[in-house]
């Protein structure tokens, strides 16, 4: 895939995800924050389900899971986790704060994944040459800044 093209899908999804808990937030009030997680999986899995029988390969391939150390079959865990913590702490946190300490966290994760290597990650991007584990909060911080000053500017908020 292209590289432009990769950040452009992630940068779109990743402000569905700032949709996601309090989405979840209100169904969790409707029915209960455990049974909002099941039913925001039951439905994410039954989607998923269709696009892997439409795709190439269909369900031929999903047992070679079997074949995977059993740390690679927590994703679905994390994300339990994740939408349960944040079907809570939306309410508290709001839409923004929750997306905000979300990024702090793959953030500090992800230089650590990338710092020692693990789960199959090269060290590629090891911090060497240059310490770059201060660029990403920066990044963030401009990005921040640069939205406000838009704000202020242009919305007048």
């Amino acid at each position: 895939m292209d590289r432009g093209l990769a950040v452009l899908l992630t940068a779109c999804t990743g402000g569905l995800i700032a949709l996601q808990a309090p989405i979840n937030s209100v169904l969790g009030k409707a029915v209960g924050t455990w049974q909002a997680a099941l039913v925001s999986f039951a439905i994410g899995t039954v989607l998923l389900a269709g696009i892997v029988g439409v795709a190439a390969g269909g369900f031929g391939s999903i047992g070679e899971a079997r074949h995977v150390s059993w740390y690679y079959l927590t994703g679905g865990l994390l994300g339990a986790a994740y939408v349960t913590t944040v079907l809570v702490t939306v309410r508290t946190l709001g839409a923004g704060g929750v997306t905000a300490a979300t990024i702090a966290g793959q953030l500090t994760m992800a230089v650590v994944v990338d710092q020692l290597g693990i789960l199959a990650r090269e060290q590629a991007v090891r911090l060497q040459d240059r310490d770059l584990r201060a660029q990403p909060a920066e990044g963030l911080a401009q990005f921040g800044y640069s939205c406000e000053e838009f704000a202020d500017e242009h919305l007048g908020v």
